[in-house]
């Protein structure tokens, strides 16, 4: 996992145009909760370069993650308070 977030930071910090984002609320066509027949699951509707990517080779594979932000944290994106331990 250190390795993913350390990839995800340097991709953010020197290749921002690079890097593409899509919140995952308007690529949902289905989902489901956890039951006792089967796991949650949520299903995607994603570009085809994204499909490639991940059914290819392992090697020169492209990294995709999803990527969650707390609500608590995303309102706090314009704020100028400065809670303790910021």
């Amino acid at each position: 996992m250190d390795d993913l977030l350390k990839s995800l930071q340097f991709a953010l910090e020197k290749y921002p145009q690079r890097v593409e984002l899509a919140p995952a609320r308007e690529l949902l066509m289905d989902s489901a909760r956890k039951n006792d027949r089967r796991p949650a699951y949520v299903k995607l509707a994603v570009p085809d370069e994204i499909v490639k990517a991940l059914r290819g080779s392992r090697e020169n594979q492209d990294l995709v993650l999803l990527v969650r932000i707390p609500a608590d944290v995303s309102d706090r994106v314009d704020s100028r308070i400065v809670l303790p331990g910021e």
